[in-house]
């Protein structure tokens, strides 16, 4: 039996990988710790409209980076991937408009099809359009919203960009650090001009990978990725403890390592929010705990509704859903077409399902009840589709501080709380250094090495 041993406290897709990661060579006993009844925090599926796994979460990952598919071939999922259907999205700003062509992040990288397109006015084309000529421009201000802005005008942010950003990140683009949106960071470090440097980005994007898929997740739905991880991990020595918080990480003696539920471990692994991490770290890192209750984060509600199928149009069929840029917003940010976006998702006694999203930062939505919420929605969606919607079946799921809001300058913030943690104890999940499936496995991996590399270096 091994002689080194680490805790994770979060069963999350973070602390699940960083499990997996540390039970391969098997020379470290590992113990997992989950307040809740199951693995997978924000990752779940359960039935609804006769189907058993629908999303109530994220739908998807990023397939165009290795850390997501990498783990699921890992699991034994690889065979369970399918990939979204190939069609398009739209913005509603008044009316429906399709989204144009050669975006990246909703950064132009062709004139043509923004000039064409009706939702930029002219005035805003216009503005658009003097992009590949202005000079370079500072970025000390770290914001996603003051970049766009200031490279191609604020009908191009506010339409575009922030319409697809921040429903990514569920933010305020003003608010976000640049910096924490790889894509749009490297286009504008790389490069003067962002439209030339997306049009480069795009055309090696497409000569490289023009076969691979943009998505992937598994058919029994993106949380089957958090139960198999488990349940590998538990097959190689895992101790997986459901159902046991941690409150207090408490220190044993000066480098003797550290103790909670009555058992001292040799490093530990926080793999929880920022908050929740702030409250297990404040008796042994005072300093990183005040950091870390300061971090603020974004509440949404996602609704999920199967629609008959007399009651859908066909003038939406050939669609995966549309946006709403925040001067459009009412309650409603986004909407999915949740059946014609995946062929796995056709309800046994037909129709769609609609998958409807609420709640960005700055605008709190937990405070509605069911049945406001579910108003709302419907009232919203008869305003966007025309058409009144009586669904029948309706689910709603409440996410608390699902996304973290990565202020400018967030990187500072997360090395300065880093820098005052003892040694032994590691961060890792959304709250920190990415956000989405694939960049939590990234951190989970990462910190399981580093965490390997301590527990290795002990005497």
């Amino acid at each position: 039996m091994s002689s080194r041993s680490v805790a994770i406290v979060g069963a999350g897709i973070a602390g699940l990988a960083a499990a997996e990661q540390l039970t391969r060579d098997g020379e470290t006993a590992v113990t997992l710790f989950e307040g809740s009844d199951r693995v997978g925090g924000k990752l779940i599926a359960s039935p609804f409209a006769g189907l058993p796994h629908v999303d109530e979460s994220a739908d998807a990952f990023l397939a165009r980076v290795p850390d997501a598919t990498n783990l699921a071939a890992t699991v034994g999922l690889a065979d369970s991937l399918v990939h979204p259907e190939a069609v398009g999205a739209a913005v509603w700003y008044g009316q429906m408009h399709p989204i144009p062509d050669g975006l990246l992040l909703g950064v132009p990288a062709k004139l043509g099809p923004l000039a064409r397109s009706g939702l930029i006015s002219w005035r805003g084309k216009f503005r658009a359009a003097l992009e590949p000529i202005l000079p370079r421009q500072s970025l000390a201000h770290d914001s996603v919203g003051r970049y766009v802005r200031g490279r191609f005008g604020a009908e191009v942010h506010e339409r575009l960009v922030d319409a697809l950003v921040g429903s990514i990140y569920a933010t305020d683009t003003d608010q976000f650090s640049l910096a924490e949106v790889p894509q749009l960071h490297a286009l504008a470090t790389g490069h003067r001009s962002a439209l030339l440097a997306a049009r480069r980005t795009r055309a090696a994007g497409t000569a490289s990978a023009s076969a691979s898929p943009i998505f992937a997740s598994p058919t029994s739905g993106v949380g089957a990725l958090a139960t198999a991880t488990a349940e590998h991990a538990v097959a190689a020595g895992l101790d997986l403890r459901l159902g046991s918080p941690v409150d207090t990480i408490r220190e044993v003696g000066s480098g003797d390592g550290w103790e909670f539920d009555g058992q001292r471990f040799d490093a530990v692994i926080v793999a929880a929010p920022a908050r929740a991490a702030a409250v297990a770290l404040s008796a042994v890192a005072p300093a990183a705990a005040a950091g870390l209750a300061e971090a603020e984060t974004a509440d949404v509600v996602l609704v999920t509704l199967h629609i008959a199928a007399d009651e859908w149009p066909d003038r939406l069929a050939g669609r995966s859903g549309y946006l709403i840029p925040k001067p459009m917003q009412r309650s409603i940010t986004a909407v999915s077409f949740g059946t014609q976006k995946w062929a796995h998702w056709a309800p046994p006694a037909g129709g769609q399902i609609l998958r409807v999203s609420l709640g960005r930062d700055g605008k709190p939505v937990l405070h509605l009840s069911d049945e406001d919420i579910i108003a709302r929605v419907l009232d919203d969606l008869q305003l966007h589709l025309g058409v009144r919607f009586t669904p029948r079946e309706v689910r709603v799921s409440r996410w608390p501080g699902a996304f973290a809001q990565y202020r400018p300058h967030h990187r500072r913030w997360v090395d300065d709380i880093e820098a005052t943690l003892p040694a032994g104890i590691f961060l890792a999940g959304a709250s920190y250094r990415g956000i989405g499936v694939p960049a939590c496995i990234w951190s989970g991996q990462t910190i399981a090495d580093q965490t390997a590399q301590f527990v290795r270096s002990l005497i």
